[in-house]
């Protein structure tokens, strides 16, 4: 393995720390480096079990900021967006599986910021929209709930499609990071229900993963001497989260999810 693909992996190993204690969406990026070099099976076990150490750490700081009332409306709908996802690699082509869910990110996205325009021009108006300042938890994210109503099939949705994306593509972050900026959750809670949703996600692609026979020697060595690199990340992320504001974080977050979807588009 060339220099530059070993860089290339640790950095990669980095954003993956990274994007579990602070910004989510910026793990796919990650996985589009690891499979330019590695061949697709290995860099998808190899992105597995990297993801699951720094799932471990996020869940270890932020266990007690997750909102179990989402989790509870986002995990069942999973199962099935993994067993659609396995169905369509079947009949599909990577490139297909990789560009259709990039159109998804994009597509959220779109309706998210549309949305989100619709709001600034109404608080213009003078119509309460709950704003906040940079920094501050005041206006919406003062309230008790901290959580937006949410139509009843929304969670099923976005646990769909984040199943089939994690099963395609290991692209759910950009998913679920949508989903939580609309519901306007507040960023630890919103780390922290991220964190326990893919730790147990990615747990349970583990032995689906195993015996397909996805984690021979090379790869558990290979993971096992980036790990360290993922722990750095990790840490680099929680620096991050507690000296960003809510709304820089959002608007990081928006960003990140917008170069996950052209990131699977170009890849």
């Amino acid at each position: 393995m060339s220099l530059l693909a070993v860089l290339g992996l640790a950095l990669a190993a980095l954003v993956v720390g990274i994007s579990k204690t602070s910004i989510g969406g910026f793990g796919v990026l990650a996985v589009a480096v690891f499979a330019l070099v590695l061949p697709t099976r290995e860099s998808t076990a190899a992105v597995l079990l990297l993801l699951i150490v720094g799932d471990v750490v996020a869940v270890a700081r932020f266990r007690r900021a997750a909102d179990w009332g989402l989790l509870r409306r986002l995990l069942p709908a999973v199962l099935p967006g993994v067993v659609l996802g396995a169905g369509f690699l079947a009949i599909a082509s990577d490139l297909v599986v990789r560009r259709g869910i990039g159109v998804l990110i994009l597509l959220m996205l779109a309706i998210q910021l549309v949305v989100r325009r619709g709001e600034a021009r109404a608080a213009a108006r003078g119509i309460p929209a709950g704003g906040e300042a940079d920094g501050g938890a005041s206006g919406r994210y003062a309230a008790a709930a901290g959580t937006r109503a949410e139509h009843p099939l929304a969670a099923v949705a976005v646990g769909v499609a984040a199943g089939f994306a994690t099963m395609t593509a290991n692209a759910a972050g950009a998913v679920t990071t949508l989903y939580l900026l609309a519901m306007r959750v507040e960023k630890l809670r919103f780390i922290g229900t991220n964190a326990w949703f893919f730790l147990l996600v990615n747990l349970a692609k583990t032995p689906f993963s195993a015996a397909l026979g996805l984690f021979p020697a090379s790869t558990l060595a290979l993971t096992a001497s980036l790990a360290p690199v993922v722990l750095v990340g990790t840490w680099v992320g929680l620096h991050i989260t507690r000296r960003i504001g809510q709304l820089s974080f959002e608007r990081a977050s928006l960003s990140a999810s917008a170069i996950a979807g052209l990131a699977l588009l170009v890849r």
